[in-house]
């Protein structure tokens, strides 16, 4: 059985990604400059090109399937805000920010209009709000 998520145990690590394959990366880039200081050439220098790749598309990857996350976590919380937030919060969620967005999913619906309208009106940023949740709001379909 997993923990309660709260906000000291939201952070989601994915050892294939953060431990193996970044290291992995990492790793090969210190082989390839040591190999190419070590003995210059043409195939030493494509190892470096090759090991740069691994490192810019570990990183991309990551990036893109982050963003697709915040488009529909951005999705989801406006449905919910539509359904749950006072007609005043609700002409204003707009104006939030994909990283308020982001912080607000884990409100519980009870305590969602008054981190909304905190966010909005103090111009929160993610991690500001989500310190302020007190009904944690679990998220484990994150990527």
């Amino acid at each position: 059985m997993t923990m309660p998520q709260t906000y000291a145990t939201h952070r989601r690590v994915d050892p294939w990604y953060h431990y193996l394959l970044t290291s992995a990366a990492l790793l090969a880039l210190v082989l390839a400059v040591f190999a190419l200081f070590r003995r210059p050439g043409l195939q030493e220098a494509f190892a470096l090109v090759i090991a740069l790749t691994a490192i810019l598309l570990t990183l991309k990857v990551r990036s893109y399937a982050l963003r697709v996350q915040d488009r529909v976590i951005r999705l989801e919380e406006t449905l919910r805000m539509q359904r749950i937030l006072p007609v005043d919060l609700q002409g204003r969620i707009q104006e939030l920010t994909p990283g308020q967005f982001v912080a607000l999913r884990f409100a519980s619906d009870a305590e969602l209009a008054d981190r909304v309208r905190e966010a909005l009106d103090q111009g929160l940023r993610g991690e500001v709000i989500k310190t302020r949740i007190q009904q944690w709001r679990p998220d484990h379909f994150r990527v």
